[in-house]
């Protein structure tokens, strides 16, 4: 069982501990650029919780479909906004098989819908595109040099996923 939640400055320490179980050497962002996230959109980082703490995490923010946030980017929300972007959902290994990361994917979506937005869209890692697709995503092109570079950024093969809402 776990319940969902607004992410809070002194979540940061477990977040980063999940972060460290989750992603491979080259995808770990550090203390300051996710404390940075927070700060920018408090409203659109979420946690989920059980009765050990926090178990899972997603980070996300308004955007445009088609721009792709580079590795340790910072979230940029431009003034018109059609799209929710997944930047960062991490499942600690303790919780796995419990339905945590479609429960935060979820959750995120329909806050996507009821404020209005029509996209959603990600990067996907670590060979993760197949629980992306479950989701109901699917992998786009990438034809601009600004979508080449930001995958590139990842070191790690990445893909441009997106969905509709």
């Amino acid at each position: 069982m776990h319940t969902l939640r607004l992410m809070h400055t002194d979540d940061l320490p477990e977040i980063m501990d999940i972060q460290l179980q989750v992603y491979t050497d080259a995808l770990q962002e550090t203390s300051q650029v996710i404390a940075q996230r927070l700060e920018q959109v408090p409203d659109l980082a979420i946690v989920a919780e059980d009765q050990q703490g926090i178990c899972g995490y997603l980070f996300s923010y308004r955007s445009q479909r088609g721009a792709i946030t580079p590795l340790d980017g910072e979230f940029v929300e431009p003034p018109h906004s059609d799209c929710l972007y997944l930047h960062d959902l991490a499942v600690a290994p303790r919780a796995l098989k419990r339905g945590i990361g479609p429960s935060l994917v979820k959750h995120k979506l329909g806050i996507a819908r009821k404020a209005g937005l029509q996209h959603c869209s990600l990067v996907s890692v670590q060979d993760s595109a197949s629980f992306w697709q479950r989701m109901g995503f699917k992998t786009q092109h990438t034809s601009s040099s600004n979508q080449v570079s930001a995958l590139a950024s990842y070191g790690v093969p990445a893909v441009y996923m997106h969905r509709t809402l």
